[in-house]
């Protein structure tokens, strides 16, 4: 039940009318009063006078008052911060498919263990927000467009093929582009809706070698932060893990510095995780920040309920107390 805003203020106006039953509901027994004490034959009155009730018979009275003051609240709108889903939001999905995810240092895979996680995720997010993949190794792949139908996305998902090297710079920029085109087309006259990219990796980038590259991921972030589509980085896997590349077992740490300063340039996020529940969890509360927004909304219920209940309770207890109505 909140008290923190009010959509119809000026309904409390009607405070004036429920003071004013209030006061009339005082004032009648004053004057009943006045007349018993005219009675002239006091031990008369006491014999064929039906027994006082004391202050239990002004219950009903106060409850009725009780709930046109809930009934008046709740017509002046009280508001409520809530969590509510989003109409319009764009978000691209962009997983590393470099060879260093096939590492079973997170079991089965890297890759597997990432698929499932961002189908669940996909599967979870709220129906108004536009749902795209890009997957990218030594280049990107725009798999899926913005989308509200989710089992493209999750198909698209399971397709995924591991590739040669790293481009995360490509990945991000393919993102970017994409956002941008589909943003075009849906704008409308509230503009573009709000866009987030959410890039999951295990490795530093390869290709090119420098992150602050014409086409690196660091320059690709700082351009996704002058296009307001900020960047929630997650690095995904351990310091343990190893490929089988041709034979010769590779090194493939994760790398979580360069994930840690995409987040930062593009004014997003970082997550870390080091298993499969951990990265489920990190998606868990990305769909969280993504898919819902605080807003005010209507709080009124909980007052019309509590009045309704109230003002039922004083009429039962008029009728048991006084065999009438007040």
């Amino acid at each position: 039940m909140s008290l923190a805003g009010f959509s119809s203020p000026w309904w409390f106006l009607l405070l004036l009318a429920v003071a004013a039953v209030a006061g009339a509901y005082v004032l009648s027994q004053r004057q009943r009063r006045r007349r018993v004490m005219r009675f002239a034959n006091l031990e008369l009155l006491e014999k064929v006078a039906p027994k006082a009730q004391g202050w239990i018979r002004h219950v009903p009275a106060v409850l009725i008052v009780l709930s046109l003051l809930f009934l008046t609240v709740s017509l002046a709108g009280p508001t409520a911060e809530q969590k509510v889903p989003r109409n319009r939001a764009t978000v691209m999905l962009v997983i590393d498919v470099s060879l260093s995810m096939e590492a079973t240092d997170v079991a089965p895979t890297r890759l597997k263990a990432a698929q499932d996680a961002a189908k669940q995720f996909a599967q979870n997010m709220t129906p108004g927000v536009n749902l795209g993949l890009i997957s990218f190794a030594g280049t990107a792949t725009v798999l899926v467009n913005p989308t509200t139908d989710r089992a493209g996305v999750s198909k698209a998902i399971d397709n995924l093929k591991l590739a040669q090297s790293t481009a995360t710079g490509e990945g991000i920029y393919a993102a970017m582009q994409s956002i941008q085109s589909f943003s075009a087309v849906v704008g409308g006259a509230d503009g573009p809706p709000p866009a987030r990219i959410v890039l999951m990796s295990d490795g530093k980038q390869t290709v090119p070698e420098d992150l602050y590259a014409p086409r690196g991921a660091y320059t690709a972030a700082q351009a996704a932060k002058q296009a307001q589509m900020p960047i929630s980085s997650i690095s995904f896997g351990t310091e343990h893990g190893s490929v089988d590349i041709e034979g010769k077992q590779q090194d493939v740490r994760v790398d979580d510095e360069s994930l840690r300063e995409i987040a930062r340039l593009s004014g997003g996020e970082f997550y870390k995780a080091a298993s499969a529940d951990e990265l489920k969890r990190v998606y868990a509360d990305l769909g969280e920040q993504i898919g819902y927004e605080l807003k005010n909304a209507d709080a009124s219920k909980p007052w019309v309920v509590l009045g309704t209940i109230i003002l039922m309770a004083g009429a039962a207890t008029a009728l048991v107390f006084g065999q009438r109505l007040p």
